[in-house]
């Protein structure tokens, strides 16, 4: 028995001795009255072995069955070897007619000692862009059709490059603006006559 089990039958054996009550008892316990006058019943008829759990010493009904696990590992050391988990997973399902989960494999894969546990590699919290190594080589390209002409010429893309608080020549940054847009202009005419553009 273990110390839940042990506490459970001392307070039990007071109630049946008259020193407390079930409702003290279900305090004591931290369970419902409901639940110790049912556990006080079965310890009544059964004895101690009432406050084990039913389960205690069983199989789980969906265990995966020491054949299969063989079967698995004997599968990825001969035929399937070098195979990832995953992979793994996908030709046993496939080929053997196997259905386990990716999980199950990577279980009974390591402790065959067939797959080394990797560490668990901490991943960068963001990427950080690598800086171009003049100002003004980045473009910003805003993709949206508009008619910055009006109707007096083809729709054009918006591009700027982006500018640090450092640039302040106007004039570079206009030059770039008119030279984007002539591009764009450009390579949409050539899709129109029908170029490789």
């Amino acid at each position: 028995m273990n110390t839940q089990e042990q506490k459970r039958a001392m307070v039990l054996n007071r109630v049946q001795a008259g020193q407390l009550s079930v409702a003290e008892a279900a305090e004591v316990l931290d369970l419902s009255a409901r639940h110790v006058r049912r556990i006080l019943a079965a310890y009544e008829k059964e004895g101690p072995a009432a406050l084990a759990h039913g389960n205690r010493g069983r199989q789980p009904a969906h265990r995966i069955s020491e054949a299969v696990r063989a079967q698995v590992v004997d599968l990825a050391r001969s035929k399937y070897q070098g195979c990832n988990q995953q992979h793994l997973r996908d030709l046993l399902q496939e080929r053997e007619g196997i259905t386990l989960s990716r999980s199950s494999v990577r279980r009974i894969v390591e402790r065959a000692g067939l797959a080394a546990s990797r560490p668990h590699q901490r991943r960068l919290h963001r990427r950080r862009r690598e800086r171009y190594p003049q100002e003004g080589m980045l473009v910003q390209i805003d993709a949206c059709r508009h008619a910055w002409r009006q109707e007096r010429g083809p729709c054009l893309t918006l591009g700027t490059p982006l500018a640090s608080a450092a640039i302040a020549d106007a004039g570079r940054v206009q030059q770039t603006i008119r030279a984007i847009a002539l591009w764009s202009a450009f390579l949409r005419i050539e899709r129109m006559v029908g170029g490789t553009a």
